[in-house]
């Protein structure tokens, strides 16, 4: 089949689509994370359980329903003694064996607050535990940020230890070369033989570390260990702003802030509950209760009731709302130790952007340098006028500036990465 040239550039733009769409990024590492992180799947349990309480709680505003049945063998049958005209009389009042039954209905009317406490303390605990869960969510997203980068920066290494080794087996040749022509020592010809044979072993160390890399960013995506990684390289766009501007933006967006005050607000909820403990309950009740009793009138009788109970004085109640008003101030100094913190990370995170931006430009200028460097003491060498040590010293000056640069760049990435996170917007 004839193709013509924009046939060829057609298919050729497909390959690539296609090779870039199989690429996976790091927004959808994130989503798998979420969906498939055991951590994550635990967080979201806890929130479901703080759920289910909150709805405990509102319960007990709720009629309670109690059903309640049975039957009494009595070894006499039970009668009463009196005297009638002067003589002792017994008169039997119920049979020896009966049934019981009974349906009552009772319901809550006033508990000076104790069920209103409960249900905004659990409800305060329900918003804390989600807020807890986005926490988490986002310390598991900068996890697999962190491992995703470190594939790209294993990859980066192992280029490196690739093209070192290539250029030794260049040198090597142009050594044994001279060597034939008995322009340079034996030494020469051995040393670079050793400087291969450990350039060989870093390529394999590199090859493993990406290995590992690979298999610490499919454990966070809950996937097989030996899983197939193909991923899109990622570079964060800049946040806006200056540090004041950006610390102020994490105060707000912080979700563990937040999760800080419910819990001091639930604290402080279930104080007031207990105190509610002190002053009168109020409930009403109302039913059926049926009694076998052939002796007796009415069997099955309709009650009604309302019962006031005050528990004016018990010796633990104040000591346990104390408690609890003294651990919603603890939470509140851990609150503001946490501002402290956050505004500490937002700085570090800022500096290291900073930083890492500079040193892109002072490495990324290195490489060229190191390049001419090597170029420059290899034709030396060749011509006989530079030593075999100056050769291998200029290439590690080349493959340390290649590995700072890519340090560099990924330090950047994280940088910003753990920027976003410190601000809460990752």
């Amino acid at each position: 089949m004839h193709l013509n040239k924009k046939s060829i550039v057609f298919l050729a733009a497909i390959s690539i689509t296609q090779q870039s769409v199989a690429a996976e990024t790091l927004e959808q590492a994130f989503s798998a994370a979420v969906l498939n992180n055991q951590t994550i799947f635990a967080a979201k349990l806890n929130s479901l359980v703080a759920e289910q309480q909150t709805s405990a709680a509102r319960g007990q505003r709720l009629p309670r329903v109690n059903l309640q049945g049975g039957y009494q063998q009595l070894s006499e049958t039970p009668s009463a003694k009196t005297v009638v005209g002067g003589q002792e009389a017994e008169f039997e009042m119920s049979q020896a064996g009966s049934a019981n039954a009974q349906a009552i209905v009772s319901l809550p009317v006033f508990t000076s607050g104790r069920i209103s406490h409960s249900i905004e303390a659990a409800e305060a605990n329900a918003l804390a535990s989600q807020y807890n869960e986005s926490t988490l969510i986002l310390n598991i997203k900068l996890k697999v940020a962190n491992a995703f980068i470190a594939i790209f920066r294993a990859q980066k290494a192992l280029e490196v230890a690739q093209s070192h080794v290539k250029i030794l087996k260049a040198h090597t040749n142009d050594v044994n070369n001279l060597y034939q022509q008995g322009m340079v020592a034996r030494n020469d010809s051995l040393a670079v033989e050793v400087e291969l044979s450990n350039a060989q072993q870093g390529v394999l160390q590199q090859e493993n570390s990406l290995q590992i890399a690979q298999a610490g960013f499919n454990q966070l995506l809950n996937r097989d260990l030996t899983a197939e990684v193909d991923l899109q390289e990622y570079l964060p766009t800049l946040l806006q702003g200056d540090f004041s501007a950006l610390s102020e933006q994490a105060l707000i967006k912080r979700t563990e802030l937040y999760a800080l005050t419910e819990q001091r607000r639930a604290l402080e909820q279930q104080s007031a509950s207990v105190i509610a403990n002190l002053w009168p309950q109020v409930s009403v009740s109302g039913g059926y209760q049926y009694q076998q009793n052939q002796y007796q009138t009415y069997e099955g009788m309709w009650q009604a009731s309302a019962m006031v109970q005050w528990q004016v004085y018990d010796g633990s109640t104040s000591h346990r709302s104390d408690a609890l008003i003294s651990q919603a101030r603890a939470v509140d100094l851990q609150r503001q130790d946490l501002i402290a913190m956050i505004t500490l990370q937002v700085r570090q995170a800022w500096l290291a952007t900073q930083e890492t931006q500079k040193r892109i430009a002072v490495t990324q200028k290195a490489i060229s340098q190191a390049e001419e460097n090597l170029k420059v003491n290899s034709e030396r060498y060749q011509q006989g006028v530079a030593t075999h040590t100056e050769v291998l010293d200029a290439e590690d000056l080349r493959i340390r500036s290649y590995d700072n640069f890519n340090n560099a760049r990924y330090d950047a990435v994280m940088a910003q990465l753990n920027l976003r996170r410190a601000v809460g917007v990752l």
